[in-house]
């Protein structure tokens, strides 16, 4: 059963992630899509659970009331026609990954070399993803922990995440102390991918902090492809790197 609910206090992509948190630590609650613009949320719900319970999940910081209004057809309609598809919500990702490798070949197209377009490629990949999580500092590490395995147990480590990704990129572009990037990079984003393949398998509905909190991206199956990408590089690369 879903239920649209109305949340007040709420100000900035961290508030949604927190929100979000909240609500999912309700037992009776195994689905939650909050929306920053229209302070919305729609909560699945697999038991009755009573407001009150849910407003006490999210404390005094944010008030929580069951939306009564009821939609006439039309006004649905339009609603679901606005609701973007979930290939037009990985419609950023997958232009800045179009980008990413666009850039990366023009780099090196008149003195073709895969090594050095891989890294290219990796180098500004970090350097434009870190730029979106810098955006949104403080929101970042409340939507990073939802899914991330280091981040839910050291709170700190999603803080100082994005300085991590604008440091391996800076290294990779520089082509300095490259095996150690490509150490780093296998450990980080190993440690995301596990947290990704739980969310996707326990079929959790939360956003995708890959790109901060500035654009609302779903976790879906691009995700995991995403880190795959940068996985088989690094793990390749550093295979190259050792055998030589």
């Amino acid at each position: 059963m879903k239920k649209i609910y109305i949340i007040d206090g709420m100000t900035c992509g961290g508030c949604v992630a927190s929100v979000t948190k909240k609500l999912l630590d309700v037992k009776e609650v195994s689905n939650a899509e909050v929306q920053l613009e229209t302070s919305e949320a729609q909560i699945k719900i697999d038991d009755f659970v009573d407001v009150s319970v849910l407003q006490s999940a999210l404390g005094t910081k944010y008030t929580i009331q069951e939306k009564t209004k009821d939609f006439p057809p039309s006004e649905r309609l339009l609603k679901s026609i606005e609701n973007p598809s979930k290939l037009k919500q990985l419609k950023p990702l997958l232009l800045i990954f179009l980008y990413l490798f666009s850039a990366a070949f023009l780099l090196n197209f008149k003195e073709w070399n895969v090594t050095n377009a891989m890294l290219d490629f990796m180098g500004l990949f970090y350097i434009v993803f870190s730029f979106f999580k810098l955006l949104d500092l403080k929101g970042f590490p409340e939507s990073f922990k939802m899914y991330d395995p280091l981040a839910k147990l050291i709170p700190a480590y999603g803080w100082v995440y994005p300085f991590i990704e604008l440091a391996l990129g800076l290294f990779f572009l520089m082509r300095f102390q490259i095996p150690v990037a490509l150490g780093v990079t296998i450990v980080i984003l190993g440690i995301t991918t596990i947290g990704v393949i739980k969310t996707l398998l326990d079929k959790k509905s939360i956003r995708c902090a890959c790109l901060g909190t500035a654009l609302k991206l779903p976790m879906t199956e691009a995700t995991f492809i995403e880190n795959a990408i940068m996985l088989v590089m690094a793990v390749v690369m550093l295979v190259k790197y050792v055998n030589l």
